[in-house]
């Protein structure tokens, strides 16, 4: 009868347990190795650890957001900083100038910078950034540059291109575009870099290979917010040197958030030269050697605020993809805590049937 009754109880067992890879140890206590090894409860897409490695990998892809997003407000603060340190050059040009101009009086300027030509090529200088993760930054800068590329061929206005930076690069390449030059963005703009890109552009209008000059760049509006932006590089306006406003930005922090404070630092004011002083060159010519010295700070600072523009953008980019691991990790817990949950649930449920059928 004993012998009937622990067959009876093994099968009885057999019904409502699951295969172990190992056989049980002594005293009815589950080895070490068999309790690694033994098949997980499958709920709902999965079983409980591999849940447990995703929740793992989740994490680790926070910790990784995370970090990018303190890389990008360091660089941020950085940026800030190359702006304030060009202010002092860029507000002194623009006063030299003004003062200049207001010297030279109700005179005619004859200068090829400032000369208007009849408009039939127009060269575009677009700049994007080099790298990606920084949410719709790139894409927005392109499809502004393509636009504004169609409305000046549907009009019979040819088009080239300068192209700043490695996405815009890429994107325009594989395109029917006639393109000038290629030139990368980096993250951190500096006076030679935009010497190069003025030079380049220089050229190609005082050599009459074209008739203007438009820039298109991100301006930075906040760390939430930026607008893709055009502007006439040249020919110059003598009025839109002597009289634009210039606007800091600063990064600060408010109950552990970061925030940007904007500042409008007006027009400088135009530099007063006694009228008995006497200049070695004529003060025409002066200015001609002034505007070049202006479009490179005008490109360095374009190129300053795009890159700001895509650190932040990265930044809110990052942050977004932490929030949604946040989110993620609690759900994915939920669901393992539930497959602990119902592994346990079926435990005891085998070791209340196998005393059962014991007791029977």
């Amino acid at each position: 009868m004993k012998v009937v009754c622990f067959a009876s109880l093994l099968a009885v067992a057999s019904a409502f347990t699951q295969p172990l890879s190992k056989a049980p140890s002594v005293a009815g206590q589950v080895s070490g190795d068999a309790h690694r090894n033994r098949r997980a409860t499958v709920v709902n897409d999965g079983k409980s650890n591999a849940i447990r490695d995703r929740i793992k990998s989740v994490n680790n892809t926070r910790k990784i957001t995370m970090a990018m997003k303190l890389v990008a407000a360091a660089k941020v603060r950085r940026a800030q900083d190359s702006v304030l340190a060009t202010r002092p050059f860029s507000e002194t040009l623009q006063s030299v100038f003004g003062g200049l101009i207001n010297r030279i009086g109700g005179e005619s300027i004859d200068l090829p910078l400032l000369t208007v030509r009849e408009v039939k090529k127009v060269t575009i200088c677009v700049i994007t950034g080099d790298r990606g993760l920084c949410g719709g930054y790139n894409s927005f800068m392109i499809k502004k540059a393509e636009q504004r590329a169609k409305e000046l061929m549907a009009g019979g206005v040819e088009v080239d291109m300068v192209l700043v930076g490695k996405k815009g690069i890429k994107y325009f390449q594989r395109r029917s575009y006639t393109i000038r030059k290629t030139f990368e963005t980096g993250q951190n703009p500096n006076s030679k870099q935009a010497l190069v890109i003025s030079e380049e552009l220089l050229n190609t209008f005082l050599s009459g290979e074209t008739d203007a000059i438009e820039l298109l760049y991100t301006k930075f509006v906040s760390l939430i917010a930026s607008t893709p932006s055009i502007r006439t590089l040249v020919p110059f306006s003598a009025s839109d040197i002597t009289l634009g406003h210039d606007e800091v930005f600063e990064l600060t922090s408010s109950a552990g958030d970061f925030a940007v404070e904007r500042k409008d630092l007006g027009a400088a004011e135009p530099q007063e030269f006694p009228n008995d002083m006497i200049f070695e060159q004529d003060p025409v010519q002066i200015v001609n050697s002034i505007l070049p010295l202006y479009l490179n700070g005008q490109i360095l600072r374009c190129l300053q605020e795009s890159v700001a523009s895509e650190l932040a953008a990265r930044m809110q980019s990052m942050q977004s993809a932490s929030d949604n691991a946040g989110e993620l990790s609690k759900s994915l817990n939920l669901i393992y805590n539930r497959a602990r949950q119902a592994s346990v649930t079926q435990e005891l449920l085998e070791i209340v049937a196998g005393a059962t059928a014991l007791e029977g």
